[in-house]
């Protein structure tokens, strides 16, 4: 029998790997041998749908290796699996490094090393990616050069760590037993979580899927949680007063949950909708606004039958099409606050000498 979800991931290696040393030419050469011509290409807000692979490597990665000369991908999890439709799907998450010389989406450089996490989702069909649904977290960048014009992380901001085993690069052969287990766990988890705040915080049963010492680790805008009372504290609680609809379906939403072993992903484009009812959530006025969240993530299993518990949770939101769908345009206000400085960073700075 086929193992498609390793046969997927060695087919995305060859672009994965021609974005370790960057160079245009090599990775359009890899994007076009693994990708669609057509393919649907989904990335976090402004760039947001882009038809076609010629569109992806244009309009995203184009502008971030202007940024970035010397960009380089690590990738830290990289995981694949069938969808409950049957659907194929690997999902990489990392961060693309290098040293900011030129603005990006107007972000002042600093002539310094910086990093910006990525969680990517690339459908597969007939050995070529069809769909890539992904999120940048570019707040993230503009915390790192002192840009950023939004309110603080009530969680941790840092540079989020691969997992704590270091085996998120999910090797062969693919494990459907292990796989379903796993998926199974997380869905419930999601399924018990809903019951509050209907319900008391109880309901959701935390202890029964998550580690005593787990990590929750939030984009940049609401950074990471240590334990529940971390989790809760930094994010739930802080969500659930603004948003307690949370998960309503209104009608384009998806889900497409699959797993690899211990690692399990979901992805969406938007995957959840709920109303900004209350205060409290990024500091976002209660106005009522009917809102759709893309959050893609990734969980970290470990243990064994009753022991089974989520050790890690890698989660980005795209927090600024969030603040669009209320109004706020972030980029802009980013420029009102930044319009002071004057960053002017020598094209060949970057290089060693």
């Amino acid at each position: 029998m086929t193992d498609l979800p390793n046969q997927n991931k060695e087919l995305l290696q060859a672009f994965r790997n021609a974005q370790r040393d960057f160079s245009a030419d090599g990775v359009k050469t890899a994007l076009d041998a693994i990708f669609h011509k057509d393919a649907l290409c989904q990335l976090s807000f402004p760039f947001e749908t882009m038809n076609g692979r010629n569109a992806f490597f244009e309009i995203a990665l184009t502008p971030l290796f202007h940024a970035l000369p010397d960009l380089e991908r690590r990738d830290f999890i990289v995981m694949a699996g069938a969808d409950e439709d049957g659907a194929q799907w690997v999902g990489c998450g990392g961060f693309f490094c290098g040293t900011f010389v030129r603005p990006f989406l107007d972000i002042p450089p600093t002539g310094h090393l910086v990093h910006m996490r990525f969680h990517e989702f690339y459908k597969f069909e007939n050995g070529q990616v069809t769909e890539m649904q992904a999120l940048w977290d570019i707040p993230e960048l503009m915390m790192q050069v002192d840009a950023w014009p939004m309110g603080p992380s009530l969680g941790r901001q840092w540079c989020v760590p691969g997992p704590a085993t270091q085996d998120g690069l999910v090797d062969g052969p693919h494990d459907q037993a292990k796989s379903e287990q796993s998926c199974r766990h997380v869905i419930d988890m999601l399924v018990a979580m809903k019951r509050h705040p209907v319900e008391p915080p109880e309901a959701m049963e935390l202890p029964r899927f998550w580690h005593e010492r787990m990590n929750w680790y939030g984009p940049a805008g609401i950074g990471t949680g240590r334990g529940m009372a971390g989790f809760r504290n930094w994010h739930q609680i802080p969500f659930l007063n603004a948003m307690p609809d949370r998960g309503q379906k209104w009608g384009n939403e998806a889900h497409h949950f699959f797993a690899d072993g211990d690692y399990v992903a979901v992805t969406g484009w938007p995957n959840m909708a709920q109303s900004l009812t209350n205060d409290g959530w990024l500091g976002m006025a209660a106005s009522g606004q009917k809102m759709h969240l893309r959050s893609l993530d990734f969980w970290r299993l470990e243990g064994e039958g009753d022991q089974r518990r989520i050790r890690e949770n890698w989660v980005l939101v795209d927090l600024l099409s969030a603040y669009d769908q209320i109004g706020v345009d972030v980029l802009a206000r980013m420029r009102e606050f930044n319009k002071a400085r004057h960053v002017s960073v020598p094209d060949e700075a970057w290089k060693y000498q």
